[in-house]
């Protein structure tokens, strides 16, 4: 599943673990239920079914099987004309998470000894794509030092006989000897003709970029696209890399706040505002930094207009001299160093800069989706995985109600608290949920509903009735 949010660390013990699939005959009765409309209840499943499942979920709690996929991308995409192919920029890349993907599979799918490689490969396309070789591309994922799993899709791009404004971009995952399994989905991607060249008004906020939002930097010296590189970080420095790159958080500063304290500052950044980028990942941050528009090779110091998707930019250190060009953030092959610009004699309002100071910024998405293939009942693909966007609770101790709203739901769906299954009641389309707050709102679409009250096996050794929520 997906939250919406990171994890919260005060969580109380017994947290939402994972969710688990009925199985075929249980899902069908289920399903034939929900069609029908029939009056929402609270259902689990059988003790016997409820029994074995736990088995599986010790096990995977206890052996740490989950397996993470997390597609990052960028949120635009300019769109090719003719026979040109304007590759996206950066580079749609995939990251194979956690340690439930080197769990050795089972005796039905067992590696022959001297198997080497990885374990999985991908294939990824636009969502418009049949498919076919020609319009999907193969990655081949590479091992990091962290032990994550990496790909890259470095030849996708969109033509001008695709009439979309927005797509996405789709991810199949198949296990090594043909297994599927998955389909995966990246976030919308907006289609641009290309860069906007207008000052951009926030009466069409669609292209500006706000504080406390994802972007990426990449640097192309002489419009080549060979000679890209975008800002990322390495073994806990500032690198410009020619083959992966980083998401960064864009914060507004206020000059006042010690480095990685950043108090709430909303709305969207113009340039000549004070900057601060911090690495999702690893949490390292840049100096705050004044970021400035640049022209023809020019930082234009008295510009305050709101940033836009894929404009150049240039980010200056304070505390330059009065009168001197100022010192910007700039790439030496793949190191980030700092450069001295030189003021523009021709006009006071600019600074001259070189190639590698000059950056094109450009907002980024992410999404994620964790599973265990080892809590599977069948070697059916764990896609659709649910997508858990709001959690709401209602009352407490053994009458609390906790209600997940999303995506992807339907009648045949558990959730756990660890090894504990919860009751479950599934709604879909508008009609309210009797005795739920807030169920009534609308634009919900998909509602599971869980009981506080958790059922053991009252045969089963150690068995006990507890409440699951605080």
């Amino acid at each position: 599943m997906d939250p919406a949010g990171a994890t919260d660390p005060s969580v109380p013990p017994n947290p939402l673990t994972h969710l688990s699939l009925q199985d075929r005959s249980e899902m069908q009765l289920q399903s034939e239920a929900d069609r029908r409309s029939l009056p929402g209840t609270w259902t689990r499943s059988s003790p016997e079914h409820t029994t074995i499942l736990r088995g599986g979920v010790r096990r995977c709690l206890q052996q740490q099987c989950e397996q993470t996929v997390r597609i990052l991308h960028a949120k635009v995409a300019q769109k090719s004309y003719g026979n040109e192919k304007r590759f996206f920029c950066p580079p749609p890349c995939v990251y194979l998470s956690g340690p439930g993907w080197r769990v050795k599979p089972g005796q039905d799918e067992a590696h022959q000894a001297g198997d080497a490689g990885p374990t999985v490969c991908g294939y990824m396309g636009l969502d418009s794509a049949s498919g076919s070789a020609a319009e999907t591309q193969k990655l081949n994922f590479e091992q990091q030092p962290d032990s994550r799993e990496f790909g890259c899709a470095k030849t996708l791009y969109i033509s001008d006989a695709d009439k979309r404004k927005h797509f996405r971009l789709v991810l199949r995952l198949v296990l090594r000897g043909g297994r599927e399994l998955g389909t995966f989905h990246s976030r919308l991607i907006k289609v641009i003709s290309k860069p906007s060249q207008k000052k951009q008004s926030l009466k069409n906020t669609d292209l500006c970029i706000s504080s406390g939002s994802k972007v990426s930097l990449f640097n192309r010296l002489r419009s080549q696209t060979v000679s890209t590189r975008y800002l990322s970080v390495e073994n806990g420095a500032f690198v410009a890399s020619a083959r992966q790159w980083a998401a960064f958080t864009l914060h507004l500063a206020d000059g006042h706040s010690s480095q990685g304290d950043f108090p709430p500052r909303e709305g969207y950044v113009r340039y000549g505002s004070l900057v601060q980028l911090v690495c999702t990942v690893t949490g390292i941050t840049l100096p705050p930094m004044i970021i400035r528009k640049v022209a023809k090779q020019c930082a234009l110091l008295d510009v305050d207009e709101p940033i836009s998707q894929l404009h150049k930019c240039a980010f200056q250190f304070p505390g330059s001299p009065p009168g001197g060009g100022g010192t910007y953030l700039c790439l030496a092959t793949e190191k980030v160093v700092q450069f001295q610009a030189s003021p523009c004699p021709k006009e006071a309002n600019r600074a001259l800069l070189n190639d590698s100071s000059c950056w094109t910024i450009i907002g980024t998405e992410s999404v994620e989706f964790s599973f265990s293939t080892s809590l599977a009942c069948t070697l059916e693909p764990v896609t659709p995985v649910p997508l858990i966007s709001t959690l709401e609770l209602s009352g407490g101790g053994d009458v609390a109600t906790l209600e997940l709203h999303g995506e992807n739901f339907h009648a045949g769906l558990k959730v756990w608290f660890g090894d504990v299954e919860a009751e479950t009641m599934y709604r879909y389309g508008e009609p309210a949920v009797p005795g739920v707050r807030g169920a009534g709102r609308g634009g919900l679409l998909q509602r599971l509903a869980l009981a506080a009250r958790s059922h053991h096996n009252p045969h089963e050794p150690g068995a006990r009735r507890r409440a699951l929520l605080p």
